[in-house]
């Protein structure tokens, strides 16, 4: 345990829990390499010709406890930019292997990722401290470490924007400014350029996810996937026990439960993860990983907004519940080596089970609270579901400005006595093209908004009861992708923090009106439908 001060952040307390407790890489050669019977690798992080803080998150500071460096000069900057290491940090690249795509990927691990240690706060709540695109470990494989600007944008952005909107996530510090530049192919088709590089920091309890317990059986490491499983429980699961048979059990249990509520808030935002491969899968249920994520400006269950996906669309948000389910599938086959012999091959299958019924149960009251009701009631409300989702995807149709709207179509005899054209008005901006040139389509929606309207008489809810719950549960900002793009734009071609900060600021309250921020809300521009990293995204960075 080592106590540090950052300028005015007071003392910080670094304790090296996962350091500590397991094995670590017998090796300190920094080259890519396969790595056997340890889960980490301690690596340095490489330093950087000329840092700069370009963005920071003061909500994740304030849970911190760190105050904002007051410039580019001062210790805190060098530290989150990979410039410097405090005496106590002990930075490590973490082993992990996953299955990609569906087929089995072998060792990943933190190829550009450097956690540089563990803070553990007053309250006893433990933080680990990451910096993404910190340089090479001898898990980046062919890769060279190194972060761009714009998917450094996207992750600081995203990883608030999901907190603030009350999705599990990982939090984003700060967003540094390398002074370097890196060369990527962003699509993969033989057009490399330089881009300016940088270093987000991110935390989180914890980075552990479904790949590090994945590589340890692949390789026949049992006993060390026993500390691992150990390990996690004592420090992150501690409500459940101390480690024993019957406790891995409620352990599995738990993970699924966490990653179907995780999911479920995915559904319920039209959030699309974009690459859910079982390395991207959080052992706490947090959303990780921010690469070609994208929210359905169109509804669309097939849509997917990552390019290497666009074939098979198995991440796709239709696919996302499903795909979540056989990710912990690949988890239970891993530790069926070690729950097998303890007699516990029911409770992986139980653990299964579970996370089927929470998702249905809590993608049922979520989709309850988008519509305004207690809950969800038989066949008839199925069917009226069923029926919006089938209306939503006939024509273009935002999925966020709809949703949103919906809460002030006119209600009782105001409602009776208008036409399909006035009774739909209100949710007119959510369409790509005007709804007056769709009459069958006006008059199927009008339809539905009547069968709405008749249900809400049926509900124990208040109007005023009813419209809360539909503004808490029906965000009216989210992060569109050409708003992250524009943003990381400004900065590159101008050097202008203003609509990072403006826009971060916004995301902050993604439930709230703003009406001095409209644009923000407003459905993707037609210039934006096709153009690069405001549609669609590859996995590069």
């Amino acid at each position: 345990m080592s106590v540090q001060s950052f300028g005015d952040s007071g003392s910080l307390v670094f304790d090296q829990g996962f350091v500590d407790h397991l094995p670590a890489d017998l090796s300190s050669v920094n080259v890519p390499r396969e790595v056997k019977d340890a889960c980490y690798t301690l690596v340095l992080p490489s330093v950087v010709t000329k840092p700069s803080l370009l963005a920071w998150s003061s909500h994740a500071a304030s849970r911190l406890g760190i105050t904002k460096p007051e410039d580019d000069a001062a210790v805190l900057t060098a530290v989150l930019a990979g410039n410097q290491v405090l005496p106590g940090m002990k930075p490590y690249a973490a082993r992990y292997g996953g299955h990609q795509f569906g087929r089995w990927a072998g060792q990943l691990g933190d190829g550009r990722a450097i956690t540089l240690g563990e803070l553990t706060l007053p309250d006893r709540t433990r933080w680990d401290m990451q910096l993404k695109g910190a340089g090479p470990t001898p898990y980046s494989r062919s890769g060279d470490g190194r972060a761009v600007l714009r998917s450094s944008v996207r992750e600081f952005l995203c990883s608030e924007a999901m907190h603030h909107l009350g999705v599990p996530t990982t939090r984003a510090l700060s967003l540094v400014g390398t002074g370097e530049e890196v060369v990527r192919d962003m699509f993969y088709d033989g057009h490399p350029r330089a881009e300016p590089g940088a270093v987000v920091c991110r935390v989180a309890p914890t980075f552990l996810r479904f790949g590090n317990f994945e590589i340890l059986a692949a390789s026949g490491e049992l006993e060390l996937l026993r500390r691992l499983i150990d390990y996690t429980i004592v420090t992150y699961f501690p409500e459940l026990g101390p480690p024993s048979p019957a406790t891995y059990g409620r352990w599995f249990s738990d993970v699924c439960s966490r990653t179907a509520v995780m999911v479920a808030h995915w559904q319920r935002i039209g959030f699309v993860h974009g690459v859910m491969n079982t390395d991207n899968m959080s052992i706490l249920g947090l959303t990780i990983d921010y690469g070609p994520y994208g929210w359905l400006e169109g509804y669309d269950p097939s849509w997917t907004p990552n390019t290497t996906d666009s074939d098979r669309r198995r991440y796709c948000f239709g696919n996302q519940p499903h795909v979540a389910a056989w990710n912990l599938q690949c988890l239970a086959a891993a530790l069926h080596p070690l729950f097998g012999p303890l007699g516990l091959q029911g409770e992986l299958e139980g653990g299964l089970d579970t996370y089927q019924t929470t998702f249905a149960q809590t993608h049922a009251a979520m989709t309850a609270n988008k519509l305004g009701l207690d809950a969800l009631q038989g066949a008839a409300d199925e069917a009226l579901v069923n029926d919006l989702l089938h209306l939503l995807s006939a024509v273009e149709t935002d999925m966020t400005i709809f949703y949103r709207r919906l809460a002030a179509v006119p209600l009782g005899e105001a409602a009776s006595s208008l036409g399909d054209a006035k009774l739909t008005q209100v949710l007119a901006d959510a369409f790509y093209q005007p709804l007056a040139e769709d009459e069958e389509h006006q008059q199927r929606l009008a339809d539905w908004v009547r069968r709405y309207v008749k249900r809400l008489t049926t509900d124990p809810l208040s109007p005023d009861q009813r419209l809360a719950l539909m503004h808490r549960a029906n965000p009216k900002f989210v992060l569109r992708n050409y708003l992250a793009q524009e943003a990381a734009l400004a900065i590159e071609q101008e050097q202008d923090l203003g609509p990072v900060e403006v826009l971060a600021k916004v995301l902050e309250a993604p439930y709230d009106e703003q009406p001095e921020h409209q644009s923000f809300a407003g459905k993707r521009p037609e210039w934006a439908r096709h153009k690069p990293g405001c549609s669609t995204l590859s996995c590069s960075s």
